[in-house]
């Protein structure tokens, strides 16, 4: 699917918003910086909150002081050769509320890069290591970014699209 035909899928950020207003994530980041939020939706009872790669560690914090206390997991995608490139998302979980939110990003090249979240939650680590692993993703910031699943010789990064099928000869 292009991005083109993604972006027309998308909800109006505008009626989400008004529909969402009282959710406790959507009202700590519309506190802390209304314009930052590029993307809101809430799909199949999950809530997916979109920002720009320099937001991350921010919108993080803001919804971590609402109650959002556990980093469950993250994952990446590569959208190849569509651009932006790589879509991250993270899960976060409230154990308050008893419900999980959805953070994402959109990274563009062939050299992505964003900040580090191990300093909001440390549990990050593992899978932003595993996440540089087989994505190529960097994570700036991070407190020991190397392999954690490929040899440390391995050339390249299985996950992309690009990626031989039988790896590099």
């Amino acid at each position: 699917m292009t991005n083109e035909a993604r972006n027309k899928t998308l909800p109006n950020k505008a009626a989400v918003l008004e529909e969402l207003g009282g959710h406790p994530a959507v009202k700590a980041i519309l506190a802390w910086n209304s314009e930052a939020l590029t993307d809101a939706r809430f799909d199949r009872n999950e809530l997916t909150l979109s920002f720009e790669p320099e937001q991350i560690c921010a919108a993080a914090r803001a919804v971590q002081a609402a109650g959002y206390n556990f980093f469950e997991d993250m994952t990446a995608v590569d959208w190849f050769p569509a651009s932006p490139r790589f879509q991250l998302s993270y899960h976060i979980l409230s154990h308050q509320y008893k419900e999980y939110i959805r953070l994402r990003v959109l990274l563009k090249g062939d050299e992505p890069s964003i900040e580090s979240l191990t300093p909001v939650w440390p549990s990050a680590n593992f899978y932003e290591r595993e996440v540089f692993d087989l994505f190529g993703i960097r994570f700036d910031g991070h407190p020991n970014l190397r392999r954690i699943m490929m040899p440390d010789d391995w050339q390249g990064h299985p996950l992309r699209k690009d990626y031989p099928v039988e790896g590099y000869r």
